[in-house]
């Protein structure tokens, strides 16, 4: 069996204008890569929300997608909330195994 190693993923949805000082934070804070993807639609507090009904780039969500090693996880989660708080967006941190730890 491959050995793996324990790091936290950090998923953070938000509209895609605070992207670019989001993704500035997290590589001041050492974060060594990330994944974005759009958000196509979802559910929440305000009902159904579709990316085509957007009337600005305003209502365009996205999901950024990292993984930490432990150490970094208050220092990021500091920087990322910092953006967030003031934002429409959510936070969520789990754990998570991988197999080449030196990438994270």
């Amino acid at each position: 069996m491959t050995q793996t190693f324990r790091k936290k993923r950090l998923e953070i949805i938000v509209e895609e204008p605070i992207l670019g000082r989001l993704t500035d934070a997290l590589i001041r804070e050492k974060v060594t890569g990330y994944t974005i993807v759009p958000a196509l639609g979802g559910y929440g507090s305000a009902g159904p929300w579709h990316r085509e009904n957007a009337l600005s780039r305003a209502g365009h969500m996205v999901v950024l997608v990292c993984i930490l090693d432990e150490r970094l996880v208050e220092t990021v989660l500091s920087a990322a909330y910092g953006i967030v708080s003031r934002q429409i967006g959510i936070v969520t941190l789990s754990d998570v195994e991988v197999v080449r730890p030196d990438l994270f």
